[in-house]
């Protein structure tokens, strides 16, 4: 017993040695090890505002498509679903996104620059896997979807997001050669090239689209010469030119676009268009008001999809179209500013990253109102947060996720910490 109470009573000695140091340590100013786990339980706060952006983006979506899918059981087609199959479905995808978001902004960007090259390669691997026919799921003559069960994932939306950290990674690596064509921007061109290839056998052309605009926009952002970057991008004019020239029914939406009102396209290649434009005009300045929208009723197709924001003109008229609009604006603004903040850190990939990610968003977004109001010819391209559409949801959250991220570690630098 005597024994014990002595080596207690030592133990209890080096404690207070211990806890003392620390009070001293922290009185003197002394600089403390880092210890696992404190950059993120001490994190500073994240961009609230932009969050709140994102959360009215994604709860003004599940509403609208609500309301444009309930109709659908209607149809033949859909006969065999509920009035709320697509609404289900939906929330579940924003479930699966939600937690995956989560996930991902734990991942330091660091660990993404590793990983960004096999990130590519694997996204190639699924562009592959999808066009095998068994695996790959075919709707609407493309192949683009492989069947998870609970949910479709699209490759491409994977692809995107892979092509944007690639991109980043590789301009960080040869930031020394960026001037020189044959080492900086070749290697580049072929990687989204390959891609391209596999994107144009399914074929989704948009896809394809919104990741050549990605890639030439880290490059430009990087410091490729002007030269070579307004050659690389008439090179890429060129060859989508060339695609729809080559390509009767890509041809046939190009002359649909320009008068979708003739009786040879109305009911064709232009009647979505038509549609779109009737239900946007109809809903006026104020709209018809939640649920009053008529086109939704199997005038318009893929209402809840491509076609969502023909839905939102006509039932909030050009008050709705204007909110939509301005969120969309301002949010690929205050990406790029937290892409620009990361790089005046001296963190240029991070700031790559989030500027790309504000590229994907805003140009995709920009392409489907252009579709929408009629003022660019028909892509199948989703209206980013809002639209049905598992894998785009999942893909868009954690592109947030990782500007969150990036947003965190530049706040953490700011104070004096360590990203």
């Amino acid at each position: 017993m005597t024994q014990w109470a002595s080596s207690f009573s030592a133990l209890g000695l080096r404690l207070q040695d211990s806890a003392g140091m620390k009070r001293f340590s922290r009185a003197s100013g002394a600089a403390q090890p880092p210890r696992f786990g404190d950059e993120m339980t001490h994190a500073p706060g994240i961009d609230q505002a932009l969050v709140w952006v994102v959360v009215g983006l994604l709860v003004a979506g599940v509403i609208m498509v609500y309301s444009a899918s309930i109709a659908l059981p209607d149809s033949p087609r859909f006969a065999r679903y509920s009035s709320t199959h697509f609404l289900v479905r939906h929330l579940i995808s924003l479930a699966v996104a939600f937690v995956a978001a989560l996930l991902v902004f734990q991942i330091p960007l660091r660990t993404w620059e590793g990983v960004s090259p096999w990130l590519f390669v694997g996204s190639i691997v699924l562009l592959i896997l999808v066009l095998i026919p068994g695996i790959g799921v075919v709707v609407n003559g493309a192949r683009r979807w492989i069947s998870l069960g609970f949910m479709g994932f699209q490759p491409s939306e994977m692809a995107k997001f892979a092509v944007l950290l690639y991109a980043s990674g590789y301009m960080v690596r040869r930031m020394a050669v960026k001037e020189r064509f044959f080492r900086a921007v070749l290697p580049m061109a072929a990687a989204v090239a390959i891609v391209g290839l596999l994107l144009l056998a399914e074929p989704d052309m948009g896809a394809f689209l919104v990741i050549a605009v990605i890639a030439m926009g880290i490059l430009f952002l990087g410091g490729v010469n002007a030269r070579m970057f307004f050659l690389i991008a008439a090179v890429l004019v060129i060859a989508f030119a060339l695609m729809i020239a080559l390509s009767e029914w890509r041809r046939e939406r190009i002359f649909a676009y320009l008068d979708p009102w003739s009786e040879k396209h109305s009911l064709g290649k232009g009647y979505q268009l038509s549609h779109s434009l009737i239900a946007i005009g109809r809903g006026e300045v104020f709209g018809v008001g939640l649920g009053g929208s008529v086109e939704k009723l199997h005038w318009l197709p893929e209402a809840h999809t491509d076609f969502l924001l023909a839905v939102i003109g006509e039932e909030f008229g050009l008050v709705g179209l204007l909110a939509v609009l301005v969120s969309f604006f301002w949010l690929t603004r205050r990406i790029m500013h937290i892409g620009r903040q990361a790089v005046a850190l001296e963190r240029v990939f991070s700031g790559l990253v989030a500027q790309g990610v504000g590229i994907w968003i805003g140009f995709q977004a920009f392409i489907n109102m252009g579709v929408n109001l009629g003022a660019l010819p028909t892509k199948g391209l989703t209206l980013p947060f809002m639209s049905y559409g598992g894998s785009a949801v999942l893909m868009n959250l954690i592109a947030i996720s990782v500007v969150l991220r990036v947003d965190a570690e530049n706040r953490q630098l700011m104070r004096g910490g360590r990203a």
